[in-house]
């Protein structure tokens, strides 16, 4: 894990981590937004935020870190507050920003991708905004916007959020989203039309769920990622999926599992059938690891067979909640494996999983990390 950086987005802004003969941390970044996700590309990094007091909107740095710029795509409460309240702002030295584009549409960013030169941004309510510029500017793809189920797409408990974003670096023409609660869609032209891709395959077990269907795997997706080719997998509410045929069918690969229920899954960059997640009790049972005792789940098939992977985990009185975007892998084999939490810890594995550490504490509650490229 020598020289590597995690981006750590938190609801009191974005911090880094950076291995150098132990771990650096630097922050808090982003003006203490609400980072919910990060991505960085050499020394450019960009983190997408905010709520409905800052308004959504993007951050970037050209330097590493080092200072930051904010692409507002809504203006939020505290602007309007600021433009009611004329001598109070002067009195804090603020003022209101500019009007921004999409005010009233969204109220957070949620997600970041990358496709080809362009940078993409997932929003709540489910909207997908593009940039050719780096991120300074942006602008609605209205082919999933309008799409013609979104009459019917629900809010997840955390709204209707577009909240994971995968891409093929090997060709730009193919995308796939995750909202909560209207499932996975896939485009195969840039994002100028969608497909929503829920359909269970022809071998899928029983729903695990009162509220599942034989036919489709439900909407309420957590998590997706991809492996080599058209490997996807999934954290749905209900369980984990795979999919070897990018999404058009999806298998349950939950079996062995303490739990059903959780948040990230994190999937191996040259190897298609190792992946992790990190299991929770149950929606409804307080949403923390099985018996208080953390275990990050490990498979080296595809999801046929699965185990536990203790060592340097509290395995007491852990109640701690890992939510969707807060696992990453790194590059390279054995990968790293980086995990954080709702109690401000992160936890790092140089051996893929095997054995973990915890590189920091007390940070604010963990929205997402992702290594830095």
């Amino acid at each position: 894990m020598a020289g590597t950086s995690l981006l750590v987005g938190t609801t009191k802004g974005l911090f880094l981590l950076r291995e150098e003969a132990g771990w650096a941390v630097t922050g808090p970044l982003c003006g203490g937004w609400p980072v919910n996700h990060a991505i960085g590309l050499g020394g450019r990094l960009w983190a997408a935020g905010g709520n409905e007091w800052f308004g959504a909107g993007v951050w970037r740095s050209e330097d590493g870190g080092a200072t930051w710029q904010l692409s507002k795509l809504a203006n939020g409460q505290a602007d309007a507050w600021l433009a009611r309240e004329p001598e109070m702002a002067a009195q804090f030295g603020m003022e209101p920003d500019p009007p921004a584009p999409f005010t009233g549409e969204v109220d957070a960013l949620w997600s970041l991708g990358q496709q080809g030169g362009r940078l993409l941004a997932g929003a709540k309510p489910a909207t997908l905004f593009v940039s050719d510029d780096g991120g300074e500017t942006w602008e609605k793809l209205t082919g999933l916007t309008d799409h013609p189920t979104r009459g019917e797409w629900e809010p997840g408990a955390a709204g209707l959020t577009l909240h994971t974003i995968v891409t093929d670096p090997a060709d730009p023409a193919k995308l796939w989203v995750g909202i909560s609660a209207a499932g996975v869609f896939a485009s195969e032209d840039g994002g100028a039309s969608w497909e929503r891709r829920t359909r269970r395959s022809n071998t899928a077990s029983p729903p695990r769920s009162p509220f599942g269907s034989p036919d489709e795997i439900g909407y309420c997706v957590h998590n997706m990622g991809r492996g080599p080719g058209d490997v996807l997998y999934q954290q749905n509410h209900h369980g984990v999926f795979r999919s070897r045929d990018g999404g058009r069918s999806w298998d349950d690969i939950s079996d062995g599992l303490p739990s059903t229920f959780g948040f990230p899954v994190g999937v191996h960059r040259e190897n298609p059938d190792m992946l992790w997640v990190l299991p929770l009790n149950g929606d409804t049972q307080g949403r923390f690891p099985p018996d208080a005792r953390a275990a990050v789940w490990k498979s080296g098939d595809a999801g046929e067979t699965w185990r536990a992977c203790r060592e340097g985990l509290p395995q007491e009185a852990c109640f701690f909640t890992v939510l969707r975007q807060a696992m990453a892998v790194g590059p390279g084999t054995p990968a790293g494996v980086y995990f954080g939490t709702n109690t401000g810890s992160v936890f790092a594995s140089a051996d893929e999983g095997e054995s973990w550490q915890e590189i920091a504490r007390h940070l604010p509650t963990v929205l997402c990390v992702e290594v830095a490229g």
